[in-house]
């Protein structure tokens, strides 16, 4: 499982080697307690950041926050190749709750890439 402190260490690198990192702001309805957290059952838009980006876009559509199985999404975007994002039912439940999820997508066989992405509210 894909931890915090390595998510956070691909995006600061990919951050550092693209100028900034890719990311799909939504707002997001609830409270603004500073916790970083999104409103729970507020949730009006899932906001991604995917670590080494270059095109991929992934979008979750917050009634997928109810899902009691296991969702997977393409990510490809402008990119020219995709991955796939698999969010279990307690993923969706945390995002929902208002924390991040950390997750990779799946490699390329052709050249063995993956990418580290967290999703939460907002």
């Amino acid at each position: 499982m894909l931890t915090r402190k390595d998510f956070l260490r691909s995006a600061l690198a990919g951050a550092a080697a693209l100028g900034g990192l890719g990311a799909t702001a939504s707002g997001c309805g609830g409270d603004d307690d500073g916790d970083g957290g999104g409103g729970g059952d507020g949730c009006t838009a899932v906001s991604p950041i995917i670590s080494s980006n270059h095109g991929h876009v992934l979008t979750v559509p917050p009634a997928d926050l109810e899902s009691t199985q296991t969702m997977t999404y393409s990510i490809k975007g402008s990119a020219n190749h995709d991955h796939q994002v698999k969010l279990t039912p307690s993923h969706l439940a945390s995002i929902k709750a208002g924390k991040t999820a950390y997750v990779e997508s799946t490699a390329l066989p052709t050249d063995d890439h993956s990418h580290n992405v967290a999703v939460k509210c907002g």
